[in-house]
């Protein structure tokens, strides 16, 4: 049998509605750990915006396309053997550290 849900129990559940609205779907990465772990990725994709070699610059990326590349590099999915290996050690905090950390940048002339 079916509960009849009360007046109360409603209001309950359209502030809990509101509440997770107003909470973003992913919350920005820690930038100043990003910038820390970006050593590693400025060796080859240079803070300049430009990459020698065919090596896609990273600077300005939006943290979305960011965060899916390098996961689809962890996934084996992309292929590159050493950007393979890298994105597998690299934890979701570190990449979403990453992604806020370069998106945050612009290319220098």
């Amino acid at each position: 049998m079916r509960q009849a849900q009360s007046p109360a129990g409603f209001a309950l559940l359209g502030a809990l509605g509101l509440l997770f609205a107003a909470v973003p779907a992913r919350a920005a990465g820690d930038r100043a750990l990003g910038e820390y772990l970006a050593s590693e990725c400025t060796s080859c994709h240079q803070l300049s915006g430009r990459s020698p070699g065919g090596i896609p610059p990273i600077v300005g990326w939006p943290e979305e396309q960011f965060v899916a590349v390098l996961n689809a590099y962890a996934r084996k999915e992309r292929d590159n053997q050493t950007m393979q290996a890298i994105a597998a050690r690299l934890s979701r905090d570190d990449v979403t550290a990453l992604a806020t950390y370069f998106a945050s940048l612009t290319s220098k002339p």
